[in-house]
């Protein structure tokens, strides 16, 4: 027990010296921790703790995920992909692709012809349908037709909530995207239900803009303008921006804004108006270059959201992927736009169902009682320890203060974020991390009441002591874990920081105890223990 090589003793000093380090950029202001880090080496992963939304305010918003504009937008696909079978097959339909509240229908009077595209029309559900249903059994379009030739696409149940499950998936990840360009830190950006996502984004008051980034869809097409004469069933009307009336636009989408790959702000060089300049991927780029030579002379409608921000005209084929958005904006506008687009549209429209601004103000108030209760559970914990052990509790409570240094200290390792219900955590792990110095003291002292030197004594406190403690924090850090992929948001943060507190007081209580009795032994030697 008293052996305890050197080597031990510096790897415990240069951790609990590691641990400092990392935790010392959190206790100084931004200035005096933007000077420190400047002077660390790059290796040390020097950053403050970053703080819940309960602890320094910031903004909640509750979005769902709209199932209509998820029906809208798979049938429109469909019907986009009817119309290139039926191109390609060479097959006539009688009064075009009709679109229903829930699918897509048309008309193949010929029994022949039918015969020879029905084949190629259930490929194209079966096809369509894969990656909508995780379900081989639960198909997601139902394909029907009768003998006068109707042909009817219809989406199941079971399609509509598989995508809205994708929707809210992909929707997560260019939430947080975008939200990560507003400059903010450490956002919680999660899923809440089958079609909901929870935004917390902490240090943020103004939610206005957040909303506007949040709320919009940001789906970029571009279309042809419909020249006088086009057929109305392949036509619609939109509303225009910078404009009163509606315009006659295309509805087949010619180029899709999911193949830009830059948005950046900027002013055009002849009105000194803001524009925002785009640049296309290979495949967007050939696509544009190909749609603005075959259509010279035709105005092209750029389309976002539904509504034409411009429609210029096409005086000479673009054939170098980019190009420019014009559209009377203003700076900010033209930045937001080009947050969005570089973060990438909304695979379907996202509804506000709730907002709430926590001030920073009541974060602070949060910040203060926290650091009572962690100070007052800290004393009373110190206190009692020195009272029931003398210099043991010494050594105990310097183990303490090790031990909640190592907890923020992986806090600031991990990224993880701090909240209320950690602190709470922490103050539990206090508890647990003296509980079991206590289990250590009290087995050494009853070795000793049976007769034993203090050696032998204090060498069979910590070996048999140690078996009891493995087995109390094993099964709380099994609660922790459980809490933690079952729970979410305050719940998680509450298990990260008690498994942490487990995972630190079994190395403070044990190895740290043990090298500091056995130091205070060998320039001690006592004649009989102090307990």
């Amino acid at each position: 027990m008293l052996r305890f090589p050197a080597w031990k003793i510096t790897s415990i000093l240069a951790m609990t010296a590691f641990a400092l380090l990392l935790i010392v950029p959190s206790l100084l202001s931004p200035d005096h921790r933007e000077a420190l880090i400047a002077h660390l080496p790059k290796w040390v992963p020097a950053r403050a703790i970053v703080l819940g939304l309960d602890l320094q305010g910031g903004s909640h918003v509750l979005l769902e995920v709209d199932s209509n504009s998820v029906v809208k937008t798979l049938v429109d696909n469909l019907r986009d992909a009817v119309r290139r079978v039926l191109r390609e097959e060479k097959v006539a339909i009688t009064g075009g692709i009709g679109v229903l509240p829930r699918g897509v229908q048309l008309r193949i009077p010929d029994p022949a012809e039918r015969a020879r595209v029905m084949p190629k029309l259930q490929q194209l559900a079966a096809t369509f349908g894969s990656g909508i249903t995780d379900r081989a059994s639960a198909p997601a379009f139902d394909v029907t037709e009768n003998d006068s030739g109707l042909i009817q696409f219809t989406v199941t149940e079971a399609g509509i909530d598989s995508k809205v499950r994708r929707a809210v998936e992909q929707s997560i990840e260019v939430l947080r995207r975008r939200v990560d360009a507003l400059g903010t830190t450490e956002p919680t950006i999660q899923r809440q239900g089958n079609d909901r996502i929870v935004v917390e984004v902490p240090g943020l008051q103004d939610t206005s803009k957040l909303k506007e980034i949040l709320g919009t869809t940001a789906k970029l097409e571009f279309r042809l303008v419909a020249e006088p004469g086009a057929d109305p069933a392949e036509t619609e009307l939109l509303d225009q921006v910078d404009q009163p009336g509606k315009l006659p636009v295309e509805k087949r989408v010619m180029v899709q804004g999911e193949d830009l790959t830059d948005a950046q702000p900027g002013f055009d060089s002849r009105t000194q108006e803001p524009i925002v300049n785009f640049r296309f991927n290979i495949r967007g780029g050939q696509r544009f270059g190909e749609v603005t030579s075959e259509n010279v002379g035709k105005l092209f409608a750029i389309v976002l959201d539904g509504k034409v921000i411009s429609a210029p005209r096409i005086l000479s084929p673009i054939t170098g992927g980019s190009g420019q958005i014009s559209g009377h904006f203003t700076v900010e506008s033209a930045n937001n736009l080009s947050i969005l687009l570089r973060a990438g549209a909304l695979p379907a429209k996202l509804t506000i169902v709730e907002e709430r601004t926590v001030g920073p103000g009541l974060g602070q108030d949060s910040i203060d009682a926290g650091k009572r209760a962690a100070y007052v559970g800290a004393a009373l914990v110190a206190f009692y320890m020195l009272i029931t052990y003398g210099i043991f509790g010494v050594f105990a409570n310097i183990a303490l203060a090790v031990h909640v240094s190592f907890i923020f200290a992986g806090l600031v390792l991990l990224g993880a974020t701090l909240t209320l219900p950690g602190i709470a955590g922490i103050v539990l792990t206090i508890g647990m991390a003296v509980d079991a110095n206590v289990l250590i003291y009290e087995r050494i002292r009853e070795e000793a009441h049976l007769g034993r030197s203090i050696i032998s004594a204090l060498d069979a406190g910590f070996k048999r002591a140690f078996a009891t403690i493995v087995d109390s924090n094993v099964t709380m850090f099994v609660a922790a874990a459980i809490l933690y992929f079952l729970g979410s948001g305050p719940v998680r943060g509450f298990a990260v920081s008690m498994a942490l507190g487990i995972l630190t007081s079994i190395v403070t209580a044990v190895t740290m105890t043990r090298m500091m009795i056995a130091l205070w032994y060998r320039y001690k030697r006592p004649a009989k223990l102090p307990i």
